[in-house]
C-alpha cells in the first residue's frame, strides 16, 4: 500500500460508533481497513490520538473564482474540506455569453471580486469544469445558476418570459446538466433570478429532475413570510418531481425567533409524504451578503448601472429609503432594515476601508448623518461592491435546525473583503469543536455524518462520504480534544486548530498542519445521461 494510517479512531461517516483501525491507501483509494492486524505500506502515519473521517463536503460555497485565484486555498483545505459545491444563490459565471459575463462579474463583485485577475477562458458549464480540472486545491461540484441563465436568455428586466425565452433557458439548463452540473441554484431575493415566477421555475426544475439533479434555492424570504417561502419551494419541487436542497436554511429576524420547530414540522410532513428534501446551514447566527442585496427589487431592475443611476437621483433614492426603512423591502426579506445590525465586512475600493468593521448606524453617527445617507454614499462610491454581515439570527434556531436528520453543513463562505464572516474559515471545525464537543448538540459521530455521508448522498456520490474499502481516499485527520475554529469576528482569517492532516485522492493537501503544494482537486461531475 502507498500509505497506512495506523491506529486512528475511525469515524466513518455513517453515524455509527467509532472504532480503532489501520487504514491502507493504494492509488488514491482506501484499499484496506483492519481492526485487528497491522497493515504495512510504503509510508506509515502514526495516527494515535487522532480521529479519521471522510473529508468534509461544503454544500454551499462561494469559491467559484477563489479556487482559480488562490492555489493555496487554505481557507477550506485547512478545515478538512475536500469538496465544495459552487454556483450558489443563482449567480455564477457559467453558462454565459460575453454580455452576461460582464454583467454577472459586476453583480457579484462583493462575493468573488471583479475577476480582473482571472482569464475567463470559458463560457459553458463544461468549459468551466474543464478549467477546474487543470488542478485546484479541493474538489468542486457545480450548480447551474438560474439567475445567470435568466440574465442570459431574458436580461435584467422584471417581466414574464416568452415561450422562446423559456425554451432557451430549458436548453441552457439541459446543456449544463449534460456537461456535469449536479443541479440548479436560485437566488430568489437577488435580481434577476427573483423575477421568475413559480411556473417558470417549475419548468426548469423538470429539466433538472430529468437528469436526477437537485434544486437548491435561496428562497424568497428568510424574514417576514419565511415559512411560506419554504412551503413554496417544497410544493414547487414536488410538482416538478425534483429533489430539493434548501440553501442556508435559517429562520432569521425578530419575527422568526423560536420558530425553527415550525419549519422542521413543515419538512417532516413533506418527508413523511415521500418528498426528497435536504438542507444546509452554517453554525453561526449572523448572515453575510452584499449591501446592494438589501435594496428593493424594483430598484435593482436593469442591472448594476441602472441601480447606480437610481441611487444618484435624489427623488428615487428617497423612495428606496422609504421602502427599506419604513415598509420592509423584499431585498431585506420584507423586514424594515435595522442599520445597527448591518456591519460592513468588505469593500472593493481600498479607500473605503475605514467603513469595515463598523455598522452603518455607527458610521453614520460618526459623520453626524442619517444611516441611509451613509449607506447610499457607500453603495455609489464602492460601485455596489460592499459586503455586509447582518446580525439578525437566533441561536436556538441554529441549534434546532442542525439536529434535523436531513441537515448538512455549508459555510456560505464569502472569501472577499477585509473582514469576512468567520464561517468562511471556521464552519467545519466549529461544528466539531463548539457544537459537538463543547455543547453536545450532536455527538461527534452524528456531526461527522452531517458533514460527509449526507451531503455525498445528496450529490449522488457512490465513492465519497464514507471510510469504506474502495472509496476515494478523501480524508481528514483531526484531534477530537482540540479541534476548533481559529476564526472569529475580530480575526476572521485565522486558520483552525486540531486538523493536522487532510488528504484528497490519497495525497496530502494538509500535512502536519501546513498546506502542501499539491493540487489534487478536480471537478466532480454528475454522471451523464437522462434519468
Amino acid at each position: 500500500m502507498d500509505l497506512v494510517i495506523r491506529g486512528a479512531q475511525v469515524i466513518d461517516g455513517s453515524g455509527g460508533a467509532s472504532y480503532r483501525a489501520d487504514v491502507g491507501i493504494t492509488e488514491g483509494r482506501i484499499s484496506s481497513i483492519s481492526r485487528n492486524e497491522r497493515l504495512t505500506g510504503t509510508r506509515v502515519l502514526d495516527a494515535d490520538g487522532l480521529a479519521l473521517s471522510p473529508g468534509f463536503i461544503d454544500m454551499h460555497a462561494h469559491s467559484d473564482l477563489a479556487l482559480l485565484r488562490d492555489p493555496d486555498h487554505s481557507a477550506k483545505a485547512a478545515q478538512g474540506v475536500t469538496l465544495e459545491v459552487l454556483g450558489q444563490d443563482g449567480l455564477s459565471y457559467a453558462p454565459v455569453d460575453d454580455r452576461t459575463l460582464a454583467s454577472v462579474r459586476t453583480a457579484i463583485t462583493g462575493w468573488n471580486g471583479d475577476g480582473s485577475d482571472i482569464d475567463f477562458d470559458w463560457r459553458t458549464v463544461g468549459e468551466y469544469l474543464d478549467r477546474l480540472d487543470r488542478g485546484i486545491a479541493v474538489n468542486a461540484a457545480y450548480l447551474i445558476p438560474q439567475g445567470t441563465v435568466r440574465m442570459y436568455a431574458v436580461g435584467w428586466d422584471d417581466r414574464p418570459t416568452t415561450p422562446q425565452q423559456l425554451d432557451h433557458m430549458r436548453q441552457l439548463v439541459a446543456e449544463g446538466m449534460e456537461q456535469g452540473a449536479v443541479g440548479m441554484s436560485s437566488g430568489l431575493t437577488y435580481t434577476p433570478g427573483m423575477y421568475a415566477d413559480d411556473a417558470e421555475l417549475t419548468e426548469l426544475c423538470r429539466v433538472v429532475a430529468s437528469y436526477d439533479g437537485y434544486y437548491c434555492p435561496h428562497h424568497r424570504s428568510y424574514g417576514a413570510g419565511a415559512l411560506q417561502a419554504y412551503e413554496e419551494m417544497v410544493e414547487l419541487t414536488r410538482s416538478a418531481g425534483c429533489a430539493l436542497h434548501l440553501a442556508h436554511a435559517t429562520m432569521n429576524f425578530g419575527v422568526n425567533k423560536g420558530k425553527a420547530p415550525d419549519l422542521l414540522a413543515l419538512l417532516d410532513e413533506a418527508l413523511a409524504d415521500g418528498a426528497d428534501i435536504s438542507l444546509d446551514t452554517y453554525p453561526y447566527t449572523p448572515g453575510c451578503t452584499t449591501l446592494v442585496a438589501m435594496l428593493p427589487s424594483w430598484a435593482s431592475e436593469g442591472g448594476p448601472e441602472a441601480i447606480l443611476k437610481r441611487l444618484k437621483d435624489d427623488a428615487t433614492a428617497e423612495k428606496i429609503r422609504h421602502h427599506m426603512e419604513e415598509i420592509g423591502a423584499d431585498g431585506c426579506h420584507g423586514v424594515p432594515i435595522e442599520w445597527d445590525t448591518i456591519e460592513v465586512s468588505g469593500v472593493s475600493d481600498p479607500g473605503l476601508a475605514g467603513c469595515v468593521g463598523k455598522t452603518i448606524a455607527a458610521s453614520a453617527a460618526q459623520r453626524g448623518e442619517a444611516p441611509w445617507t451613509t449607506a447610499r454614499r457607500l453603495l455609489i462610491n464602492d460601485r455596489l461592491g460592499s459586503t455586509i454581515l447582518q446580525h439578525v439570527g437566533h441561536e436556538e434556531n441554529v441549534r434546532a435546525i442542525m439536529r434535523h436528520r436531513v441537515h448538512t453543513g455549508g459555510s456560505d463562505g464569502i472569501l472577499q473583503g477585509y473582514k469576512p464572516h468567520p464561517r468562511a474559515y471556521g464552519t467545519f471545525p466549529h461544528y466539531l469543536g463548539h457544537y459537538a464537543r463543547e455543547l453536545g448538540v450532536l455527538s461527534l459521530e452524528e456531526t461527522v455524518a452531517h458533514l460527509t455521508s449526507r451531503p455525498a448522498a445528496r450529490l449522488r456520490l457512490t465513492d465519497r462520504g464514507l471510510v469504506r474499502e474502495g472509496y476515494r481516499a478523501d480524508l481528514a485527520l483531526f484531534d477530537p480534544a482540540t479541534v476548533a475554529a481559529g476564526s472569529t469576528f475580530e480575526a476572521p482569517r485565522t486558520l483552525p486548530v486540531g486538523i493536522p492532516h487532510v488528504l484528497i485522492d490519497g495525497q496530502f493537501v494538509i500535512e502536519d498542519g501546513k498546506r502542501t503544494q499539491v493540487l489534487a482537486g478536480r471537478s466532480v461531475r454528475r454522471t451523464p445521461g437522462r434519468r
